[in-house]
């Protein structure tokens, strides 16, 4: 009888352990699973794992990455999106000529071609690194049969652009005085060197059509309107017909050509001037006119140049006709980034650089001016390659902390001197 009844007891015993077990895992199954559930309907609408691809961007050609914030600049915030303020590096250089010198130190009698990478090697860094890079061309790619030249009529091989190119530029201005030193046929194929080379263009065109197209810029989600127009064309008249292929300075045609962006919803305009009295390093009477003509009509920045010297540049806030403010830039000329003209102040230059954010409410703040002093250096002792520019400040550091390997005292002492007449000219950085 006591065996029977410690064998129910056992048994009983076992069957309630396992009900027990049962239900144990029954609950975590159900906790797992609700689990999985929230956890499904949570990444839906939030999704939190991103690839490298959603972190990372290569700017350009050039391999330099910089970070983006994801989902395009907006985060969220109980299932409504909101935007925030971007902010950008406008970086702008001088005048690019090339004068026979130069081409004829790009030669390599090896391969038969003009080479001219080596020229950039020093400062291509802040050119490359920048959201948007400009520059402006004294120069034509009127193509070798018809033979390359220098001053007065300049023709340059189309390597030339290529090189441009590689350092980071991104929009080159063409309306300039050297336009139509191969007429319009160099003209045209100026500006299919350009486009080969894939770098953006304005100011010169081929067609009535083409003129009425706004250059349009997109950089991380600020849309820029780019404007140029030139003084004149050095006495070569504009062919009959034709007289669309280059913008001359007209302030009927720059308040179309704004409006004409402004149609376009644009976020700020800049305007390339080629402009200013040669070799003076200050502005004159028509450059400061221009200037408070455009900014009423709605340019926000003006990029100068022509004068192959540096002119100065200024930062400040205006009040249009309607009662709003607005900050504004111009710097009246950025002297030659290449060349080799004999006067040792034509080869002063910068690279300019602006940190520029878009507001929330749709305006434009300049926060900082900045430039780089550089110097379009000529060595004498070189058999080749010549020319080079120079990152001044960099090159005097270097020598000042002992390393002599490519800077020499006399060259120390001059880039001291060119310092000093850049910083006489620009000023220190605007804040």
């Amino acid at each position: 009888m006591r065996r029977n009844q410690r064998k129910r007891i056992k048994k009983e015993s076992k069957t309630t352990k396992s009900k027990k077990s049962f239900l144990f895992f029954l609950i975590i199954f159900l906790l797992i699973l609700i689990m999985f559930i929230l956890t499904n309907y949570y990444l839906k609408d939030n999704p939190i794992i991103l690839s490298k691809k959603d972190f990372w961007s290569d700017k350009k050609t050039n391999n330099t990455i910089e970070t983006i914030a994801p989902v395009e600049n907006k985060i969220s915030s109980e299932n409504e999106e909101k935007e925030i303020p971007i902010t950008f590096n406008m970086t702008a250089i001088g005048d690019t000529l090339c004068h026979n010198t130069q081409y004829w130190d790009a030669y390599n009698s090896d391969t038969k071609e003009y080479d001219f990478s080596y020229v950039y090697e020093d400062i291509k860094y802040y050119t490359k690194v920048a959201d948007i890079t400009i520059g402006s061309l004294e120069t034509t790619f009127a193509g070798e049969k018809v033979g390359y030249s220098n001053y007065p009529r300049f023709n340059t091989p189309d390597s030339l652009a290529t090189a441009l190119k590689k350092i980071g530029v991104d929009v080159i201005s063409l309306a300039g005085n050297h336009a139509l030193d191969y007429g319009y046929n160099g003209l045209c194929r100026t500006i299919d060197v350009l486009d080969e080379a894939d770098i953006s263009h304005l100011g010169t065109y081929k067609t009535a059509e083409e003129q009425e197209k706004i250059l349009i810029k997109n950089v991380k989600g600020v849309k820029i309107a780019f404007i140029n127009y030139t003084y004149g064309t050095n006495g070569i008249p504009l062919p009959s017909g034709k007289e669309y292929c280059v913008n001359l300075i007209d302030k009927d045609l720059i308040k179309k050509q704004i409006e004409q962006a402004k149609e376009q919803t644009v976020d700020m305009i800049v305007a390339c001037m080629h402009w200013g009295t040669e070799y003076r390093t200050t502005a004159n009477s028509e450059q400061k006119e221009l200037s408070d003509f455009l900014f009423k009509n709605g340019v926000d920045i003006i990029l100068g140049n022509h004068p192959h010297v540096l002119e100065p540049m200024e930062k400040k806030t205006i009040t249009l006709e309607d009662g709003t403010m607005k900050d504004v830039f111009v710097v009246y000329a950025l002297g030659n980034f290449t060349a080799d003209q004999r006067d040792e102040i034509t080869r002063d230059s910068a690279i300019l650089n602006l940190n520029i954010t878009k507001q929330l409410d749709g305006s434009i703040s300049i926060n900082k001016v900045e430039y780089v002093p550089i110097y379009m250096y000529k060595n004498p002792n070189a058999k080749t390659h010549k020319f080079k520019i120079l990152d001044i400040q960099k090159r005097i550091s270097q020598y000042e902390y002992g390393d002599t390997s490519e800077i020499s005292t006399s060259l120390y002492n001059n880039l001291k001197v060119q310092l000093d007449k850049i910083k006489s000219i620009l000023g220190e950085e605007i804040k």
